[in-house]
């Protein structure tokens, strides 16, 4: 990815010989953009789109260097503000294009270098893999990016090596559609296989049964696109076990969420499935010189002013990218714009269903309670000091063949033995109506109980939810599942191997529609948050260890302190004890805490959905929450952080928030104080041991994840157990590196960083744990 600045000769951009510190993601704006946003009214230029008149960083318009406009805002109902800077042409003269051939010429030797050096990695790649896997194929998806990887692979390797796999989701751009026919005709050329794979149901069928996806809930690229490529190339090459190679037009810059990308794994995202992207360290400024230079397809998207292609409706999608596609093909969009809201259960009438669209409120759902379609669950877990029991509404046959993935299973009657790992388990079966009760002998919690009783879970999922989305057999690197509307087949082969149980919940479609546990478990919230929390009796605590507030204050307190790692069992644990030496007099103390307390559900909550720089009020508290949660629980929820916040000027300064109170006299002369709203702002002054504390507990929460790069930690919208110290003290990049670059000079026996040469890296000390950094303070 190299540096570029504008170029006033030509009206383009010219790439420097030195690597960019981050990519602005430059793109070419051609007069179907400036037309469908507005820009007619001002500027004068000819609809010719043989060339671009400018380019655009994300919502900035740049002539000849200058940046003359930019918009702002836009969403499904809005269109996004014109903002002019200056007049590209004086005295309204017409635009000139960008000189796209003296450009491509002053770039040629730069880009020149890039293309060999990638040649040669997609040809070393093969030869180093050929023997080892079946297939190599390049992952077609229409857009700028897949297009150029085509062309590199198509140079770098015999035409007959490889195959060119397009996955039709039937969610595709009218635009997109037609490039494909386009690409079709360019392969067969060439002579090089161009092959089609689609799921097993039109989109508008898994957009009904599924609910529409969200951001943490994005089931629709595994069942429209991964399964079906995999499942489609299974069958042509008819193997037990298949391996392959999948060529990916990804790159780093694109998103946050890619740049942690290596640039070949292994079953990232299939079992046997290696993933190749050659092209991961190229910015959109090489892409389009290449295009422009090779005459290369160029999706019309692009011209309608899209930066990126994909599908019609997409929970990914910016607010300013709904508009554009719902504008430019109302028709093939409204289609799902339709099924969001015939299946959300939220209150649309009137024009609640505008401002639901406008602001993507479909978009954040956790769970199937948020959709109409939502169904009781079909099954239930529960231990008794003997069995654990799980009751399954209508109980099918299915999970008895799907336990054949871990283990032997011995029946007689309703008397069952069952197997896993070398352990055997006794356990049988009630049926009652339509309700079975699976009781299944409860031996010592160890690991082998553990996974067992995880994978049981799965087991039942599969059985009792199962669409047929062909998701199982993508997921099975040795072909040994098999299954058709009314059957399903697992080979005496199976390796246990347990890919196929380790999909999200068991199953992608269980996990849509069943009710969410977020923030669901309204007794862990009432542990405190109905009384609250005084940081004065935290203080006084903690000097002795005798006081007690009184009544249900000293149970809050108590929920508060064993979240907080202060005590268990109302004993001082050793980090407890360290706080009693250290005392509040640091703000470091109060920050420690808080490294604990995100991991109980209601501070975890709080830090992963109440943002930073915003007033955060009630009414976005019932708005998140949702209406399954009762009026109750919601106060509760904001006056026991009225509480907790207001008595708390560390945690207001650290980054929990401050709160906006309203004081009112009542009548008997009492003064009530009310929270109005809640704002996050950054900790100012962060204390680096505190960090590199929070640093172990998210390593120490996500299993052992000693390795990471900050850019892993600044993307706040992967799942995961683990929560980052910038999400919980709000914490920029700078800041950040600032404070890792201290920790690794002055602590190089725990942590070391890279941030240089384009790396982003930090390790930290496995040997290591959170605890033995207390002993820096």
């Amino acid at each position: 990815m190299y540096a570029y600045e504008w170029d006033p000769e030509t009206g383009g951009l010219l790439l420097l010989p030195k690597p960019a510190d981050f990519s602005k993601e430059p793109r070419p704006v051609y007069y179907q953009e400036l037309d469908i946003l507005g820009f007619d009214k001002y500027w004068n230029y000819a609809k010719d789109d043989s060339f671009p008149y400018m380019w655009a960083e994300a919502n900035n318009y740049f002539y000849h260097g200058r940046k003359v406009a930019q918009t702002k805002g836009g969403s499904f109902c809005h269109a996004p503000e014109i903002q002019l800077i200056e007049d590209p042409e004086s005295d309204g003269k017409p635009l000139q294009f960008v000189d796209v051939p003296r450009m491509v010429e002053k770039n040629h030797v730069i880009l020149d270098s890039l293309v060999q050096e990638t040649i040669k990695q997609v040809y070393n790649t093969y030869k180093k893999y050929q023997n080892k896997v079946d297939v190599f194929y390049v992952a077609f998806s229409g857009g700028k990016d897949s297009v150029v990887t085509l062309d590199i692979v198509q140079k770098a390797l015999p035409h007959n090596a490889f195959k060119v796999v397009y996955s039709n989701t039937d969610m595709e751009l009218p635009t997109t559609t037609k490039l494909i026919e386009q690409v079709i005709g360019y392969c067969n050329e060439r002579k090089i296989s161009f092959l089609e794979a689609k799921a097993n149901f039109p989109s508008d069928y898994t957009w009904n049964k599924f609910g529409p996806p969200a951001r943490k809930m994005r089931w629709c690229c595994t069942v429209h696109k991964t399964a079906p490529v995999i499942n489609t190339l299974r069958k042509l090459y008819s193997l037990d076990r298949f391996r392959s190679v999948m060529i990916t037009g990804v790159r780093s810059s694109e998103s946050v969420s890619r740049s942690d990308y290596e640039e070949l794994s292994l079953g990232k995202k299939i079992a046997g499935q290696y993933s190749f992207h050659p092209i991961i360290d190229w910015d959109s400024a090489e892409l389009y010189l290449y295009i422009f230079e090779k005459k290369l397809f160029l999706n019309e998207s692009y011209k309608l002013g899209l930066s990126r292609v994909g599908c019609l409706v997409c929970p990914s999608s910016t607010e300013r990218h709904e508009y554009l596609k719902h504008n430019l093909f109302p028709t093939e969009t409204d289609k799902f714009f339709e099924i969001i809201l015939n299946t959300s259960s939220k209150d649309l009438s009137g024009d609640n269903w505008k401002r639901f669209l406008d602001i993507g409120g479909w978009k954040t759902r956790f769970s199937g309670r948020e959709l109409k379609i939502s169904e009781d669950e079909r099954f239930t877990f529960s231990e008794t000091k003997d069995y654990y029991v799980f009751q399954v509404n209508n109980l099918n046959d299915r999970w008895k063949t799907w336990y054949k993935t871990i283990g032997k299973l011995q029946e007689t009657e309703n008397n069952y033995k069952f197997e896993y790992d070398g352990v055997w388990r006794s356990g049988y079966i009630i049926n009652e109506g339509d309700y079975s009760y699976i009781q299944i002998e409860r031996q010592e919690t160890t690991k082998n109980s553990i996974d067992f009783i995880s994978f049981f879970k799965s087991i039942l999922a599969k059985s009792q939810y199962c669409i047929q989305c062909g998701t199982c057999e993508a997921e099975c690197p040795f072909n040994c599942i098999f299954m058709s509307e009314n059957e399903l087949l697992i080979s005496d082969s199976c390796r246990k191997c347990k890919s196929c149980l380790k999909i999200d919940e068991g199953c992608l479609y269980f996990k849509s529609i069943k009710g969410s546990k977020n923030m669901k478990n309204t007794k862990s919230l009432g542990r405190y948050l109905s009384v609250g929390v005084n940081a004065q009796w935290i203080e006084d605590f903690i000097k002795d260890p005798t006081y007690e507030p009184g009544n249900r204050k000293t149970d809050s307190m108590f929920s508060f302190l064993s979240d907080g790692g202060v005590v268990f069992k109302k004993q001082l644990t050793e980090f407890g004890k360290f706080i009693q030496e250290n005392g509040f007099n640091n703000s470091y103390a109060w920050a420690l805490i808080l490294s604990n307390l995100v991991y109980s559900p209601v501070f975890s909550w709080y830090v992963h959905n109440v943002p930073f720089n915003e007033k955060f009020s009630r009414y976005n508290l019932d708005d998140v929450l949702g209406e399954e949660i009762v009026k109750k629980t919601k106060d509760d929820f904001w006056n026991g952080f009225k509480v907790i916040i207001y008595s708390n000027s560390t945690f207001q300064n650290i980054g929990l928030g401050t709160p906006e109170i309203e004081k009112k006299e009542t009548k008997t002369g009492d003064v009530k104080m009310s929270m109005i709203s809640i704002t996050r702002t950054p900790w100012l002054t962060p204390d680096p041991r505190v960090i590199l504390y929070s640093l172990y507990k998210f390593a120490e929460a996500c299993d052992g994840y000693y390795q990471f790069s900050l850019t892993r930690l600044l993307d706040h919208e992967i799942e995961s157990e683990g929560v980052s110290p910038t999400q919980i003290f709000g914490l920029n990049r700078a800041t950040m590196e600032e404070i890792l670059k201290g920790l690794s000079v002055n602590y190089p026996e725990f942590i070391s960083t890279a941030f240089n040469l384009g790396l982003d890296t930090i390790n930290l000390n496995r040997e290591k744990t959170s605890s033995d950094v207390l002993s820096l303070f």
